[in-house]
């Protein structure tokens, strides 16, 4: 099946802060979230260097992905820790050959 759309969850390099997006290009935003980085951007993936994916899912409708990023951004950490761990249990950067 091809995906459209994306709910995403990035972290930065010690993996202490956690960031939920959706993205209809999931490599042009990573590569968006790694430029605010460098720029020391205001946006909260660019201030806290959120740009290792670390879980994605795919969707073909941008409104059933945005009701899951919604869903995902309400949950404490410890629940979207578990979601990642099941996905990706060493918490691999997943960046090249994701997609």
């Amino acid at each position: 099946m091809f995906f459209r759309y994306f709910v995403y969850i990035t972290t930065n390099k010690n993996r202490t802060t956690l960031y939920v997006g959706v993205t209809g290009d999931i490599k042009a935003r990573l590569a968006k979230h790694y430029q605010n980085s460098l720029k020391r951007s205001k946006a909260f993936a660019g201030k806290y260097n959120c740009y290792y994916l670390v879980y994605f899912e795919g969707f073909d409708s941008i409104h059933k992905a945005i009701a899951r990023e919604k869903e995902i951004k309400a949950w404490r950490r410890q629940k979207k820790e578990q979601l990642i761990s099941s996905f990706n249990p060493a918490w691999e950067f997943l960046n090249t050959g994701a997609f």
